[in-house]
């Protein structure tokens, strides 16, 4: 029996095609977005993971796990490792893959770092991860905000190892050095695609200039750096590798890659769900390339297994 697959957009279908006149009639009729089995998870569970949804539910904490409905939040809060978002939420950029909020954003609350690190402390957060939305309406593109964060954070958390998950700050020399200067355990800095669909995808990023964040970090004496990838959108495999070369020529140790998904049917489109033999094959070549540690796999986000990317 003769089958094929028929890719349209977002929905992969095996067919008949000798007993169907109109094979695709049958992909009309499927729901958009239909996810492959592999992408598939179980509810988070176990005994922390219930006690850590009690505290965050007790005392009104935000975390980006919940919020952005994580499929690892039950597997990292269980590992002790949780990421807050700071500097509000409503972000100054419209990416085409990001369901936060685009708009003018409030006056900067100063007293958000207190509260994220009294957050951390009541969770019992062993690894830490700090992201923000993009302020380009602040002159120092919140930089300075960050920087008390991770103060209070080891004031109130001094076992407490971190992760800064930063924007690029417009290329802002001074502001990456106040990151740098701060010395959390690593910095992260994601491309989030290949250079071709950054224009696409990431509408007022540049490309050149993340990578240049990236080296910049390591000029100013940052052990680890990382970066990551999302697979899905329309890439080749040799732009995924080209990308993964120049990210080693910006000496960054750690590399995640993960699947797309459209948050919202306003959001760029799936083009593709890549399948983890692929993903499996990305990883042998980013380690081949000389990254130190390398998490690949449809499920992956940027802060998956995060702790373990301290080495």
């Amino acid at each position: 029996m003769k089958k094929e697959f028929i890719d349209r957009k977002n929905d992969w279908i095996k067919i008949d095609i000798n007993n169907h006149k109109d094979p695709q009639s049958i992909v009309k009729n499927r729901k958009r977005n239909q996810k492959p089995p592999w992408l598939r998870v179980k509810l988070p569970s176990g005994e922390k993971f219930t006690n850590l949804r009690k505290l965050v539910d007790k005392h009104n904490l935000h975390t980006i796990c919940e919020s952005g409905n994580c499929p690892n939040m039950g597997e990292c809060w269980g590992a002790g490792t949780a990421t807050f978002m700071i500097l509000g939420n409503i972000c100054t950029r419209s990416c085409g893959f990001c369901a936060v909020a685009t708009g003018k954003p409030k006056t900067v609350d100063w007293s958000e770092p207190e509260r994220v690190a009294r957050s951390v402390k009541l969770m019992g957060i062993k690894h830490c991860v700090i992201t923000s939305v993009d302020r380009d309406d602040l002159e120092d593109g919140g930089a300075n905000i960050w920087v008390e964060t991770i103060k209070a954070i080891r004031r109130l958390s001094p076992g407490t190892t971190l992760e800064t998950l930063i924007p690029d700050f417009k290329g802002n020399q001074l502001d990456i050095k106040k990151i740098a200067n701060i010395h959390p355990e690593i910095i992260s800095h994601n491309l989030e695609t290949v250079a071709s669909l950054t224009r696409k995808v990431r509408i007022q990023a540049r490309y050149d200039r993340s990578l240049m964040v990236l080296k910049t970090l390591k000029e100013l004496g940052v052990k680890r750096t990382k970066s990551g990838l999302m697979l899905g959108l329309g890439e080749t495999k040799e732009e995924v590798v080209q990308c993964m070369e120049d990210m080693r020529k910006s000496d960054i140790d750690i590399l995640t890659l993960g699947q797309y998904l459209q948050p919202t049917h306003k959001h760029l489109p799936v083009v593709k769900f890549v399948t983890p033999e692929e993903f499996k094959e990305l990883k042998s070549i980013g380690l081949s390339l000389g990254f130190k540690y390398v998490e690949s796999g449809p499920l992956v986000r940027s802060s998956y297994h995060a702790e373990k990317h301290l080495f």
